[in-house]
């Protein structure tokens, strides 16, 4: 069986000195009157009386002691406490940092521990402690609180005791010596304990603690399945639709949420269950950064009914207030269906319903049904057939003779109405109707070729036609728009979709959405404006003859405020503004990446700059010293004159090594300053190498090197001086760890390169540390005198300025092969 784990009991305190610790001790002591086994397993008396008083009488675990740095401190012993296995231990200054060298590194992972151990502990942290508000106690106080605690920590307590003096009553506390010592009172109350401070604190504090009641009541609320409102804290929920009246709403809702202290602002947008009735995305973005920068929340939930998923949401979150702007929709629309805010109001219960007027409320649109969402040809082409097909029909009807056909007729020239609704849409289909109404009333009703009837069930059959015929009309007309919804919403999807992975995965740059918005909405141009102190100049641009200023095109829109997209080629849809809106955020996304890219290149560059100078520094603190002090000893030692000539010829051979060591290194680092600022600018020719390995060799003795070159090798396009340099530098570091024997140079045709590979039998490198060995400063445990660990990182710097490739493998038998592939000159030797 799992055993319990321990109770948390946090005293908050709203300040320094309200005497949380002897409200903690209090209890302390309540529960040992009961019968509870309780200890204090650390408690900070600061000196004060009372609070020592409180200890008193209580069983204290011995502290551990902890030594840093030559000094013994004394923290709580966690290992004591679980041993003792109290079912109550008293823990003060639950933030406190324990000293280093403690096995736990905060008080708070100490509390953890003796909690998972079953027993309950009673604790104390002042308000300015908890992480979530170290930035507002230091606006407020000018105080860094270097410890604190997670807010989780004591969120998640059991119980949460709040200790709470008023400023006045706590600065008297200080002024009698309650809180500090004497010494200190007259610099706290001028600064700390101000009132305005411990106002300010106090706040802090108490709506601190009211979010966590307000977490506890919402807890309560759904574990009881209480669906009815609790109105014990103000909250406003602003139904946001995403039209130009939003930011209206919201400032309303912004000043009612202000009128009450610790009042909520949340905006809530309701998305179409279908997916296909998009809003406005550009508003809705303005709508987030506007209820963001109000202090609130932005929520979006989904729901066929936008009414009652408004109310559900307020419901869910416990508001007390909906706002909810007036209609704009016409006057007849809102006579048979009703306005959002009045089933809003019906639906809300107990919740209060605020309805705001706005301009956009006396725009009334025009019916939905001249706004065809097909286009004009098959409008036009419906029309027609509702003309012609109807005349047709009857033509090829009054072929029979049969007077009982009345009721083929109508499913005829009902089917006649709905192939026309098919093609043309609404309107066609009602003229279809119409003209089959007449046409069967004249032709087929008796008595025929007038427009009266004399059977009251014809009657009935042509009235039901036209019902019939409307309605069908208008379903199709219907399931035609969110056919054309679907399709348009897939489309923008689509392209949205494309926008964001190639966005966020890094692929496209400001040249390809420019390109593709031009490709999108077939624009002779597409560009992006960026406004300087010069005037507006173009940041990337697709097409011919691009806009170079806002007004010159047919589209724009803003990006930001110094950003703009122009098109030109025609006016668009205002369908599409919605997808070149969605443009303008990828766009921004684009250059908000390039901003943070080319920041981070800068930080990089700044980075490698700050270690490589760290490390020079390192290196000439060290190996720059070994040189310097053989030259000055030497020095010394020829100055003095006391010296027989073959002492002194040793000491200038000291001399001279030392000299030559100490250009070398400087070389060194001069050559890898010119690589990393690209100031190495090689002058590439033909040459070759019989000319070049020689001279490269040169310094080491004949037994020490082997070169071992071919006579009729072809040329290589490279600076002479650079290759040299290089293989010098390869030959060397061979020379050096080869242990006596002896490095072969050799060459390889190959046929774009001549590979000159250095071929030594040392002790070799492992595969794994192939690459570290060409960074800068990494010697790999090469111990000897005089280096850097910067040959190979030169070497390979000046390989790629010359065009080669430097890499290494291993060398049959043992030790390593460094292979130089210099690529080949275009003419060969004659």
């Amino acid at each position: 069986m799992e055993e319990r784990r321990g109770r948390l009991t946090v005293y908050l305190g709203a300040a320094p000195g309200v005497g949380k610790t002897y409200a903690m001790l209090g209890e302390a002591r309540r529960r040992r009157e009961r019968g509870t086994d309780v200890v204090v397993g650390y408690v900070e008396t600061h000196g004060r009386e009372h609070t020592a008083e409180m200890v008193a009488g209580l069983e204290v675990v011995p502290r551990a002691e902890v030594s840093y740095r030559g000094t013994t401190f004394t923290e709580m012993d966690v290992d004591a406490i679980i041993a003792r296995k109290p079912a109550v231990v008293c823990v003060d200054e639950l933030a406190h940092t324990n000293v280093p060298g403690s096995v736990r590194e905060k008080r708070a992972e100490d509390v953890e521990l003796i909690r998972r151990a079953g027993i309950d502990v009673i604790t104390t942290v002042n308000i300015q402690h908890l992480e979530s508000l170290n930035d507002e106690v230091e606006r407020i106080t000018g105080v860094r609180q270097r410890e604190t605690v997670p807010d989780d920590v004591v969120r998640t307590a059991d119980q949460i005791q709040l200790v709470d003096m008023a400023p006045d009553a706590l600065r008297r506390r200080m002024a009698h010596g309650n809180v500090y010592r004497a010494d200190q009172i007259d610099a706290s109350l001028t600064s700390y304990f101000r009132v305005g401070n411990l106002t300010a604190l106090r706040e802090l504090a108490l709506l601190w603690l009211a979010d966590r009641v307000d977490d506890a009541l919402g807890d309560y609320r759904r574990a009881h399945r209480i669906e009815q409102t609790w109105p014990a804290k103000e909250r406003i929920v602003v139904a946001v639709t995403g039209g130009a009246e939003s930011e209206t709403l919201l400032r309303r809702g912004a000043r009612l949420a202000q009128r009450a202290a610790g009042s909520e602002l949340l905006a809530v947008h309701v998305i179409s269950s279908d997916g296909i009735a998009n809003p406005d995305e550009a508003r809705i973005a303005r709508a987030q950064q506007l209820v963001s920068s109000l202090g609130g929340t932005f929520h979006a939930v989904a729901g066929e009914d936008v009414s009652q998923a408004v109310v559900d949401f307020a419901t869910g979150a416990n508001a007390t207030m909906i706002v909810v702007g007036i209609s704009r929709h016409g006057r007849v629309r809102r006579l048979f269906t009703g306005t959002t805010g009045e089933r809003i109001a019906s639906l809300a219960g107990t919740i209060d319903v605020h309805l705001v007027t706005h301009e956009q409320g006396a725009e009334v649109g025009r019916p939905r049904w001249y706004a065809s969402p097909l286009s004009r040809r098959r409008q036009v082409v419906g029309l027609v057939l509702s003309v012609l097909l109807p005349v047709l029909l009857t033509f090829v009807l009054q072929l029979s003779d049969d007077p009982d056909q009345l009721p083929l007729d109508v499913l005829l020239f009902l089917a006649v109405t709905v192939l026309v609704a098919l093609v043309g849409g609404m309107l066609p289909a009602l003229v279809a109707a119409l003209g089959g109404f007449v046409l069967m009333n004249w032709f087929f009703t008796p008595p025929v070729n007038r427009l009266t009837v004399s059977e009251p069930l014809n009657v009935v059959a042509l009235v039901v036609f036209v019902a019939v015929a409307i309605g069908v009309a208008s379903v199709v007309d219907r399931a035609s728009r969110r056919a054309s919804d679907a399709v348009r919403a897939r489309t923008e999807a689509a392209t949205m979709g494309s926008l964001s992975r190639s966005v966020l995965t890094g692929q496209d740059t400001a040249e390809a959405v420019v390109a593709r918005l031009q490709e999108t909405f077939g624009q002779r141009s597409a560009s992006l404006l960026a406004r300087g102190a010069a005037g507006w100049t173009v940041v990337a641009s697709s097409g011919d003859s691009p806009a170079g200023e806002p007004e010159e095109a047919d589209t724009r829109v803003t990006v930001d405020d110094d950003h703009v997209i122009v098109l030109c080629g025609g006016p668009l849809r205002a369908s599409d503004r919605r997808v070149l809106e969605g443009f303008a955020v990828q766009m921004g996304l684009v250059l908000e990446y390039r901003r943070l890219r080319e920041r981070d290149e800068r930080a990089a560059a700044l980075e490698g700059a700050e270690a490589t100078s760290t490390a020079i520094l390192r290196a000439v603190s060290h190996d720059l010293r070994t040189p310097l002090a053989t030259m000055r000893a030497s020095v010394d030692g020829l100055v003095s004159g006391s010296l027989d000539p073959a002492d002194q010829q040793e000491l200038v051979a000291a001399v001279e090594t030392s000299t030559e060591q100490l250009e070398r290194l400087i070389d060194n680092l001069l050559d890898l300053s010119r690589i990393e600022s690209g100031l190495l600018h090689p002058t590439l020719r033909a040459r070759s190498l019989e000319e070049v390995l020689p001279l490269a060799v040169a310094g080491h003795p004949a037994d020490a090197v082997v070169l071992d070159v071919e006579e009729s090798l072809p040329l290589v396009r490279t600076d002479a001086g650079l290759l040299e340099r290089v293989v010098a530098n390869l030959v060397g570091n061979a020379v050096r760890v080869s242990a006596g024997e002896p490095v072969r140079v050799l060459a390889h045709v190959l046929p774009d390169t001549i590979e000159i590979l250095v071929v030594d039998r040392g002790p070799g490198v492992p595969p794994a540390q192939r690459e570290r060995m060409f960074e800068p400063f990494q010697r790999l445990g090469d111990t000897s005198a005089g280096g850097l660990g910067l040959g190979l990182a030169v070497a390979r710097g000046l390989t790629e300025a010359v065009g080669g490739r430097l890499s290494a493998e291993d060398t049959p038998g043992g030790g390593l092969t460094m292979i130089l592939a210099v690529p080949r000159a275009s003419m060969r030797r004659g």
